[in-house]
């Protein structure tokens, strides 16, 4: 009996030794279970960048910030859909929209607009882009969702003519109604590439966005012989979630501290033009 009663004390003394162990917070405690984290997948340079700026401002309102990083523009939205990211943050809506077309399974929204990138056309050849050649070519994204952005500056600067009535942000190569000089434009480069292309003096002219031009070395507000223009620029990134997402506390959060003042003022010291903040 005496051993019995030993024994049961033991178990007991464990038991509360254990229970006791538990309400200080380690994994299975309800005091992680009030902890916030959101998961953002996120473009090396400036979206990830930007980010890590943000991080002690989220942690002050009690949620963690945890970056997964990734190198091209399929995955991210891959991750989000498969929920094992919370949100990803690296493209703009005219991209999300072509996405959404062609994947009529993803339920995205766009949870607010962070930055703007305007984009570049380079070259180690020509000053500007009526000095380029006759039969010339330029080299662009295979991105179908890019042509009229890339194509706007090119006809903004009297080198080729869209169909009349198309709108800017919709417009594709099969567009040009006039092209004097008889460029031809190739869309066929991931855009990660294209810094490459250019270093490799490849074409005529090589257009690249401004985070692939940033990983690179390369300054987007004095390398380019054309930038796109600023004004009334539909193509700010966004932080995209999944639809229901965007009214989630730690979306909001997260919205809230990339539109202050700390990192809008972040944005502007850092990249000098580059990338642009906005607030909407």
């Amino acid at each position: 009996m005496k051993k019995w009663v030993s024994t049961f004390a033991l178990s007991s003394a464990l038991v509360l030794g254990l229970a006791a162990c538990g309400s200080s917070g380690g994994s299975g405690s309800d005091s992680s279970e009030d902890e916030k984290k959101i998961v953002v997948g996120a473009s090396n340079i400036p979206h990830a960048e930007i980010l890590e700026e943000a991080k002690p401002l989220l942690e002050e309102k009690g949620i963690e910030l945890d970056i997964k990083p990734f190198q091209d523009y399929i995955l991210p939205n891959t991750a989000l859909d498969g929920k094992e990211i919370d949100a990803n943050y690296f493209q703009h809506i005219p991209y999300l929209d072509s996405v959404l077309e062609e994947n009529p399974n993803y339920d995205f929204v766009s949870a607010g607009a962070i930055h703007i990138e305007p984009i570049g056309i380079y070259s180690k050849k020509y000053k500007s882009l009526k000095d380029l050649p006759k039969n010339g070519t330029v080299i662009m994204r295979d991105a179908v969702a890019e042509q009229g952005r890339i194509l706007s500056i090119f006809e903004k600067e009297g080198v080729i003519k869209l169909k009349e009535g198309v709108k800017k942000q919709d417009a594709t190569l099969d567009d040009i109604v006039e092209n004097p000089k008889n460029l031809t434009f190739k869309a066929d480069v991931e855009g990660g590439l294209l810094p490459q292309v250019y270093n490799n003096n490849e074409g005529d002219a090589v257009v690249i966005n401004a985070n692939y031009a940033l990983d690179a070395g390369l300054d987007p507000v004095k390398d380019p012989i054309a930038v796109e223009s600023k004004e009334n620029n539909p193509y700010a990134n966004i932080i995209t979630v999944r639809k229901g997402d965007e009214n989630k506390e730690e979306v909001k959060a997260l919205v809230e501290v990339l539109h202050s003042k700390e990192i809008q003022d972040f944005i502007e010291e850092k990249y000098k033009g580059a990338v642009l903040p906005v607030n909407e």
